[in-house]
């Protein structure tokens, strides 16, 4: 038994002001980082194990000098690698070329707004919306895959079909980040259920040029399966994915920071198949709330991360799902997406 998916955050050190960092980056790395030998390990055991997509984040992952050669060694497993760096001072011109070359076949870039104002006020930077544009548009020149992600939330809701089309004919899939109140995030920046719902309508229903993926938002699944469209494997918190802290913490995400342990003290694999977090978090009998007793359970589960965000417990019900409120097999109708949440 292995993650599908193992994140790593190598390093937390950004110096970006994001409102919406899990992370709750620094601008200076942490002393206690795990070295790059100690990465070595992790990224062996990883692919030993028989995990097939391994993500180098942070915090700003160039940060880290080594970074290339932590890439190098992960490809060279056979793991499918994914790179996600932060829009800083550090990608300069070639350094997404660079990354290709040392092995990386995803670049995760993050585009938070279709407009300037929007997107720099998400980030705290003036000018990081046009780098940003350049470097999506940099890395879509490239041999490589390139993944966009957007943070869904009270600030850019309205602009989500503009940033759809910004991505058309650069992007290989767009990921929707459903706002988790960890880190930086604040409860007011939340969408509300009833309009995540329709932004989950919207994108079971449009016809996009890409993949479209969802992150804490398992009941798109649920959607995606109404309307007769292929449901993608339901890898999920601690459940298909593990996240790796920058000092080695074992947890279910990087929104589910709950640590199982530490990869100093025992290996990976022993914290993910064993510890009773992650044995829990597999068990689809141990949910609660409103969550246990939904008949598409085991299509949806709900979020683990937002029912920890609201209640302290992984296992409680998703506060953010509005099955129970209209009855199961409700229909939401799709006015558009125009709502600003001020309800």
């Amino acid at each position: 038994m292995a993650p599908l998916v193992l994140a790593w955050e190598v390093t937390r050190a950004c110096p970006l002001r994001c409102v919406h960092c899990r992370a709750d980056a620094r601008p200076r790395r942490d002393s206690r980082e795990l070295s790059t030998l100690e990465g070595f390990s992790l990224i062996d055991e990883a692919a030993a194990i028989g995990t097939r997509v391994m993500v180098l984040t942070g915090g700003d992952p160039l940060a880290r000098p080594d970074i290339f050669d932590l890439l190098g060694r992960a490809h060279a497993t056979g793991m499918h690698v994914g790179f996600s760096p932060s829009v800083t001072g550090r990608l300069r011109n070639k350094t997404l070329a660079r990354a290709v070359e040392a092995g990386a076949d995803t670049i995760h870039l993050s585009l938070d707004g279709a407009t300037a104002a929007t997107h720099d006020g998400f980030r705290g930077v003036a000018g990081h919306h046009a780098r940003t544009l350049r470097a999506i548009a940099d890395a879509a020149s490239l041999d490589v895959r390139l993944q966009v992600a957007t943070t869904v939330s009270r600030r850019n809701l309205g602009e989500l079909p503009a940033i759809a089309e910004l991505l058309e004919g650069l992007a290989s899939s767009w990921t929707l980040f459903f706002l988790v109140t960890t880190g930086r995030a604040r409860a007011g920046d939340q969408v509300d259920p009833s309009t995540e719902d329709l932004v989950l309508e919207w994108l079971a229903t449009t016809p996009f040029p890409f993949t479209v993926r969802t992150t804490e938002a398992p009941r798109f699944r649920r959607i995606l399966a109404r309307h007769g469209r292929p449901v993608p494997r339901g890898v999920t918190d601690g459940n298909g994915f593990c996240f790796v802290s920058h000092v080695g913490d074992v947890q279910p995400s990087g929104f589910l920071p709950v640590t199982a342990g530490n990869v100093r003290d025992r290996p990976l694999r022993w914290w993910y198949r064993h510890h009773p977090l992650f044995v829990s978090l597999r068990d689809l009998g141990q949910r609660g709330g409103a969550c246990g007793r939904c008949p598409d359970l085991s299509i949806c589960g709900g979020s683990r991360a937002r029912a920890w965000a609201a209640t302290g417990d992984p296992l409680g019900e998703d506060p953010t799902c509005t099955l129970q409120e209209r009855g199961v097999g409700g229909h939401v109708t799709r006015p558009g997406l125009t709502r600003t949440d001020q309800d």
